[in-house]
């Protein structure tokens, strides 16, 4: 990750967009559901024995002969979970894919930060230890120091690692993969939406707001007629490391982007369906129009 302190400065403008309002018991920057005592005014109520009479409209006692009491919002930390899918297609490309996530996750994890959000970081590899801060940006470092560990090698189970994740109330779950695992990479195009939209459903059920990054790298959104990818060839998966061979030609290259765009579309109806957030993150994009413009939506300013 190259982020310099510049990328960090224009990016603490901004706010991750809860879409709802949490319900914590932290202090934070949330507008909570509860009443508390915040400067952001909510409704009046009438009266009762034990208010704090500081709280008393008088003005509208002299209206209308009645004690009504100002209750205002009370601000609430909420939890912001990144889940990373660190298998070893996520190493593919001559810019990683694997690289890009990490960029991404320290990008949103800094917002979660900055408005002083419990952010929990996730590999999909190991869900039982996550990188957990809170506190503010100064945890940045640890975040930074943390993700450069990550490893990107064997598989991941993307469904099973979000149903390990804790029940901490309302939030935002952002899930950064490649989504190459066969539950959604299905010719069967209901099939694929399926296996989305249940992973969406149990994350509303959660009272979670879903975000889907969707990491690909430019030679897999882009396929270069030119080079020693024309012909017959072995192509190794990378993860079972089985191997399949083809004769890539025009007609084959044209196959596999109508096949790609079906793909593509199956996960964004899916997400539009069930009120997540989807986008493709090209390793070729410049990532300050990746996060700034691209990414926009995620953001309340």
């Amino acid at each position: 990750m190259k982020l310099d302190t510049a990328f960090f400065d224009k990016l603490s403008r901004l706010h991750l967009s809860m879409g709802q309002r949490t319900s914590m018991n932290l202090t934070g920057n949330r507008k909570s559901m509860q009443k508390g005592t915040s400067m952001e005014f909510s409704d009046f109520r009438e009266y009762m024995a034990g208010d704090d009479i500081r709280r008393i409209d008088w003005n509208a006692y002299g209206r209308l002969d009645r004690l009504y009491v100002k209750e205002y919002m009370e601000e609430k930390e909420a939890v912001v979970s990144i889940l990373i899918d660190t298998s070893a297609s996520m190493d593919y490309g001559t810019k990683k894919k694997g690289e890009l996530a990490c960029t991404l996750a320290a990008a949103l994890a800094y917002l979660g930060l900055n408005n002083m959000d419990r952010v929990l970081v996730y590999d999909m590899k190991n869900m039982q230890q996550p990188f957990m801060a809170g506190g503010g940006k100064r945890a940045l470092p640890r975040l930074v120091e943390w993700l450069s560990q990550c490893t990107f090698d064997g598989t991941t189970d993307i469904s099973a690692a979000v149903r390990q994740l804790p029940a901490k109330g309302t939030g935002i779950t952002v899930i950064i993969s490649d989504f190459l695992q066969e539950e959604f990479v299905q010719d069967d195009a209901e099939s694929t939406e399926s296996a989305v939209t249940k992973l969406l459903r149990f994350l509303a059920y959660r009272r979670q707001k879903s975000v889907l990054l969707h990491t690909l790298a430019g030679e897999e959104l882009s396929v270069n007629m030119t080079g020693n990818l024309i012909g017959t060839k072995n192509f190794i998966d990378m993860e079972d490391e089985s191997t399949l061979r083809l004769t890539v030609d025009a007609a084959s290259i044209r196959v596999y982007e109508k096949a790609l765009g079906e793909f593509l579309g199956q996960l964004e109806r899916a997400c539009a369906k069930n009120g997540a957030f989807y986008a493709v993150c090209s390793t070729e994009q410049d990532i300050y129009r990746l996060i700034f413009e691209d990414l926009r939506m995620l953001y309340d300013g």
